[in-house]
């Protein structure tokens, strides 16, 4: 079995920035228990596998971290989209895509700005807004962020925010630097509020961080996040319906933008774009028998 493999920084202003990614192009469906054992020896926090189907813009994709399959991601799609433009048009300066994860076709639009470089946006779709934290929930919150009350956002209250995967965003306005993952707290209280992970945001800055839920490992730049963080400003008139720019990584050495644009207005937003530049930095073949 031959592989193509790709590395790319995603949500990178310049190589070795950005959030790392391996796409693997393959012709064939693979076992999941490969997927994830390749996953595991490339050592990339995701590595998402793509599939040609019967329709030459639609693809097939399995995201996998070091752990599990993921039911949505939002750098491995735009990663892929890039690899895709790169490898199958490239003759072409813009192209749409249709990527499917989990059941869920996602558009992708691409667009070349250089050799190896391309703005790639996606169309996360609605948000759907979940619970709000409590009083005592909030002070929760922050604790198992290794935070205190004084640094939450003045006004402001975590809530759950999902456009694909369902985040509890805690908005702070001092701290950032200094909050740590207290294990097991996060994760009780995300049981509690039915959310799947957290994303801390310092509202004056756009800046935020987010880690696995065991504390174990920091993100560099989230994807799923952003469209969930972008509603979020929007529906608590933090911002303006349009364009947003975040930013995270900075505090593993990896600075990202990610730029998300909110449609609509604050009591009913239509769809969020998540998006940003893809460097692909290397190509390979994988050849073992698997």
């Amino acid at each position: 079995m031959t592989l193509q493999l790709f590395l790319c920084d995603v949500f990178a202003e310049q190589p070795l920035s950005g959030n790392s990614l391996t796409v693997v192009l393959q012709d064939e469906p693979l076992r999941p228990e490969l997927m994830q054992a390749l996953t595991r020896e490339l050592r990339q926090f995701e590595t998402v596998f793509v599939q040609p189907t019967d329709d030459p813009s639609r693809f097939e994709t399995h995201v996998f971290d070091l752990t599990r399959e993921l039911d949505f991601a939002g750098h491995p799609l735009l990663g892929a989209a890039a690899v895709l433009h790169d490898e199958l048009r490239s003759d072409t300066d813009r192209c749409s895509w249709l990527l499917r994860i989990r059941g869920r076709d996602v558009p992708v639009d691409s667009r070349r700005f250089g050799p190896g470089a391309l703005h790639v946006s996606m169309d996360q779709g609605v948000p759907s807004f979940g619970a709000t934290a409590t009083a005592a929930q909030t002070e929760r919150a922050l604790a198992a962020f290794s935070l205190a009350p004084a640094n939450l956002a003045p006004g402001l209250t975590p809530a759950v925010v999902s456009t694909g995967l369902r985040y509890l965003v805690v908005p702070i306005s001092s701290g950032l630097a200094d909050a740590a993952v207290v294990h097991p707290h996060l994760e009780q209280l995300l049981v509690e509020l039915d959310a799947e992970f957290a994303y801390l945001l310092d509202v004056p800055t756009r800046e935020g961080r987010h880690w696995e839920n065991d504390g174990t490992v920091e993100d560099i730049a989230t994807g799923s996040a952003a469209g969930a963080v972008g509603a979020f400003l929007v529906a608590s008139h933090l911002a303006e319906p349009g364009a947003i720019v975040l930013r995270q990584g900075r505090f593993v050495g990896r600075p990202s933008t990610l730029h998300v644009t909110v449609h609509g207005d604050p009591d009913a937003i239509t769809s969020v774009e998540v998006a940003g530049p893809v460097l692909i930095l290397a190509r390979g073949t994988l050849r073992a028998s698997l």
